[in-house]
């Protein structure tokens, strides 16, 4: 099995300039996935002269030009904004529909996950000391377990469509509670 892996620590020290990095990638990969991630703009510049979202951006189309049959990325929306996190989902999503491939990404950000995943894995324990896996789950019943140890809910907002946390104790929360539909699948 190919796996490609985008790890969650980058080296910044590398004088390597993107162009270099990515090679021909760019010329295979470069609407759906470079244009998308912006990189052009930073095809002359030095791995180590890139700010810590170009570095991410840069290092999540390095792993997705990548021919595998699973793709691992650890924290890919770290150092992204809103907007950002938003293409990245996007494209990852993407690239797995249209290669058929599968993709293991561990990240914190729930509203990411949202719109990234069609499963989820869940971990439940202390850090560093024990853990435990549950899953895998679809996402309403993966969602509904995560959130329940969280003790949240979540609702789309009505005019945005976009994903919310209800406030605590709120009327939607309450609701959503007593259902048991803490995801609003």
């Amino acid at each position: 099995m190919r796996v490609a892996y985008k790890p969650q620590y980058i080296d910044t020290t590398s004088q390597m300039f993107v162009q270099e990095l990515l090679g021909n990638a760019m010329l295979k990969y470069d609407t759906g996935v470079m244009r998308s991630l912006n990189i052009h703009p930073l095809l002359s510049k030095k791995l180590n002269e890139l700010s810590g979202g170009e570095l991410q951006r840069v290092a999540i189309a390095y792993c997705l030009s990548q021919e595998a049959d699973l793709f691992l990325l650890d924290e890919p929306s770290a150092y992204l904004d809103v907007e950002q996190r938003l293409i990245v989902s996007k494209v990852i999503r993407e690239v797995m529909e249209q290669r058929g491939t599968s993709c293991l990404v561990v990240d914190h950000d729930l509203l990411f996950i949202d719109y990234l995943s069609d499963n989820l894995i869940v971990f439940d324990g202390t850090p560093a000391e024990k853990g435990i896996v549950l899953g895998p789950y679809n996402m309403q019943d993966g969602m509904n377990a995560f959130l329940a140890e969280l003790d949240l809910t979540m609702r789309r907002d009505e005019a945005s469509h976009r994903p919310r946390i209800n406030k605590p104790g709120s009327v939607k929360d309450r609701e959503q509670k007593a259902a048991n539909k803490r995801y609003y699948l």
